[in-house]
């Protein structure tokens, strides 16, 4: 496996990173601007064609592999702490863009990926249930197909970007009688005649990543708007999930180097009883442990795009990235409230914010429980 970078890779990230950069010094004279989603940064990232980087040239893209994708949204996460915004790019990336581009028609591609890779319709991936989270096949959304088009009823929840979103790719229930080949997947307005869609509660991380309720109250679509064959929904929504647990999770690999590079300053600058507390060995181990969770997720979360572009089976290496880094994010975020104290403490503090940004990575995407249920598999204990 060779995790190199070519040198227009190498151009193109350093590019990212003086953009991240600029990005956060900006963010950071409006102490407001990562309070809620801001659509004037969500199209400054945009611009720099961070939503649609796989995508094909003809679609606004820039045909970058998962690793080269990886690498990329690393590079921006390094430098830019609200990962609220970039949680929601990715989304739109991942959960929205993947489908239609794998699924769609040329056609529909040709309607939709545009727009898309260029953030100017921002995507919400409607399929979470309040009884169908992990347990993707109990969702009880239906699309009845009546002539030549789908009546779609049913409620989802915790729908991250659904109050600012132009457009849904959703999935819905077509035969009551399958499980995975019982699921369709749709694209449509937001505005479309049925739709509905409300704002959920406030969350404690990831604040500026929206979230809310998708209602389909005899929303009647035309079968022009069915990505996919009728019952491909679920292959459709495999896959991308595939991309966003593999490549959004490079985010938090980013994030933690921007923790860990505060707490190696901080370690090395604060002094209590004489001395810097980088000397004391309680300090020092967690910093030494916070570089081994860095240095192996990075290498397992390679290897896993690595073999995704190289055509190789992938999804226990992504499930097993998926878990580190995850509990990895999440344990470097308790080490480093621990490094910086009573000052960590206040809710404005980039490590507080950070662990509570990082505590939703065991959940979404697949919990870490059900990570561990794909590697089971894999081992053939299931």
């Amino acid at each position: 496996m060779d995790f190199s970078l070519s040198p227009e890779q190498q151009e193109r990230n350093s590019h990212l990173a003086r953009f991240a950069q600029d990005f956060a010094a900006t963010c950071a004279k409006d102490p407001q601007s990562s309070s809620g989603f801001s659509r004037p940064q969500w199209d400054r990232l945009c611009a720099m064609g961070l939503a649609g980087l796989p995508l094909p040239e003809t679609y606004g893209g820039t045909a970058a592999g998962a690793l080269e994708t990886i690498q990329s949204y690393e590079t921006i996460a390094r430098h830019i702490p609200d990962l609220g915004l970039l949680f929601s790019l990715c989304a739109h990336l991942f959960a929205c863009v993947i489908p239609v581009w794998r699924g769609g028609t040329d056609s529909q591609k040709a309607d939709w990926l545009p727009a898309m890779a260029q953030g100017r319709k921002i995507a919400a991936n409607a399929i979470s249930e309040e009884g169908s989270g992990s347990d993707v096949f109990a969702m009880k959304t239906r699309a009845e197909k009546q002539g030549g088009q789908y009546i779609l009823n049913g409620t989802k929840r915790f729908i991250t970007n659904a109050p600012v979103a132009d457009m849904l790719v959703a999935y819905a229930r077509t035969d009551a009688t399958s499980s995975f080949f019982g699921i369709s997947c749709f694209v449509l307005p937001t505005d479309h005649p049925g739709v509905t869609i409300s704002a959920e509660e406030s969350k404690s991380g990831l604040r500026s990543s929206p979230w809310g309720s998708v209602h389909f109250q005899d929303c009647a679509l035309p079968e022009s708007f069915r990505i996919g064959p009728e019952g491909a929904g679920a292959s459709l929504f495999h896959e991308s999930m595939v991309w966003e647990r593999c490549c959004l999770f490079s985010i938090y690999l980013g994030a933690m180097e921007r923790i860990l590079a505060l707490c190696l300053e901080h370690a090395r600058t604060r002094v209590q009883f004489g001395r810097h507390i980088g000397a004391n060995q309680a300090i020092s181990n967690r910093l030494v442990d916070m570089r081994l969770k860095i240095e192996t997720a990075r290498l397992l979360l390679y290897k896993a795009a690595w073999l995704y572009d190289q055509g190789k089976p992938c999804e226990q290496t992504v499930a097993l990235s998926k878990i580190w880094i995850a509990e990895s994010a999440v344990q470097i975020g308790q080490d480093a409230m621990q490094i910086f104290g009573g000052e960590a403490m206040t809710a404005t503090h980039p490590v507080n914010r950070f662990l509570n940004d990082a505590m939703p990575a065991r959940i979404f995407s697949g919990s870490s429980e059900m990570q561990r249920e794909i590697v089971a598999r894999a081992m053939k204990l299931r």
